[in-house]
């Protein structure tokens, strides 16, 4: 089977790397890319979470040297995702972002960093119920943006808004939220019923146990469902610890990672080919399916922010071995063979 490459939305590290060092070096992001790429990834938005403002942009400009620097960034990293700080710091929304460093809406500080850097961020996820939230949705997708919701508390009205503003999209799904809500008035089941939403949902079976993702997928609608990895720099990596965004994390046995001692996770280890032949071994999706899940479903989220930066992503494609290996990628110039790896 031969596709298109695929696009992950939402990867903050991989490969022992962490997007959000505030160090990361052209070499590293190239070791992590390249990581990537051997997944069938040949598009990514490399993203930063909550932090403070200052922190923010030592991130960002390293993150974009990084990949201005790099061999293969400028062709595999078209923009960036911020995720935060516009989120909901309550117990349950707010995951590992720290809680301290969110703050109201504001438009000033998406632009601000947006000047600090060579490529665009083409996507900001944010809770809309924070102060200024629903306004901001409405800049954001008036700047281009890709305006989505995540770590948020939003009402069946609220979401209605966001999405009357401008919001196209739900950031992972599923997760993001306090273990118990009201089983029917919550902000899943607010998002799930939009219909102006397409969703992102982490296919590794920890995040969201696969029977209740196939109810998930099921309820949004395939043609509006993308797999994203919402990877961390423990992805792609030997169990141990790492240090994330300024925190550790561990990543257990089994694939999780949490923060030491902790409850909730804290990003994944997922590989974005993994979670396709996830989707297809618990009966939710055909490979044709889910290849379209991580590939074109997330190019059409972004289609229209990267129209508007005059973004043209290179050519790409992926030669799948029949059990959904990657036998070989290409990216522009780029290419790769991994058929002696990969199985029949």
């Amino acid at each position: 089977m031969r596709t298109p490459g695929l696009v992950d939305l939402q990867v903050n590290g991989f490969a022992g790397v962490d997007f959000n060092a505030g160090t990361i070096t052209a070499a590293e992001l190239d070791r992590a890319l390249e990581a990537m790429l051997a997944t069938g990834v040949t598009t990514c938005l490399p993203t930063i979470i909550t932090a403070h403002p200052h922190e923010l942009e030592e991130r960002f400009r390293a993150l974009d040297a990084a990949v201005s620097g790099s061999r293969l960034g400028p062709s595999m990293c078209p923009g960036y995702h911020l995720e935060g700080p516009f989120l909901n710091p309550s117990a349950g929304y707010a995951g590992c972002h720290p809680p301290e460093a969110m703050i109201a809406a504001s438009a000033e500080l998406v632009a601000r960093l947006d000047k600090l850097l060579s490529r665009p961020i083409l996507m900001v996820t944010l809770a809309p119920e924070v102060e200024g939230g629903i306004a901001l949705a409405g800049q954001l997708a008036g700047m281009g943006k890709v305006v989505a919701i995540g770590h948020s508390a939003a009402d069946f009205a609220i979401v209605e808004a966001a999405a009357d503003a401008g919001a196209t999209l739900s950031t992972h799904l599923g997760n993001g939220l306090p273990q118990q809500m009201h089983k029917l008035v919550n902000p899943l089941f607010a998002q799930l019923g939009e219909d102006r939403l397409m969703a992102g949902f982490i296919a590794d079976g920890i995040h969201i146990h696969p029977k209740a993702l196939k109810s998930l997928i099921r309820a949004k609608g395939f043609e509006r469902s993308i797999l994203v990895t919402d990877a961390v720099v423990a992805a792609g990596a030997m169990p141990g610890r790492y240090s994330f965004a300024g925190m550790p994390v561990d990543l257990a046995a089994d694939g999780s990672v949490r923060q030491p001692g902790g409850v909730s996770l804290a990003g994944s280890a997922l590989k974005l080919d993994d979670a396709v032949r996830n989707v297809v071994t618990w009966g939710i999706a055909t490979p044709e399916e889910a290849v379209a899940m991580a590939s074109t479903h997330a190019l059409a989220c972004i289609a229209d922010a990267l129209a508007r930066a005059g973004i043209v992503l290179p050519e790409s494609a992926i030669e799948w071995s029949p059990n959904l290996h990657i036998r070989s990628v290409r990216v522009g110039d780029e290419s790769r063979d991994y058929a002696a790896g990969a199985a029949a």
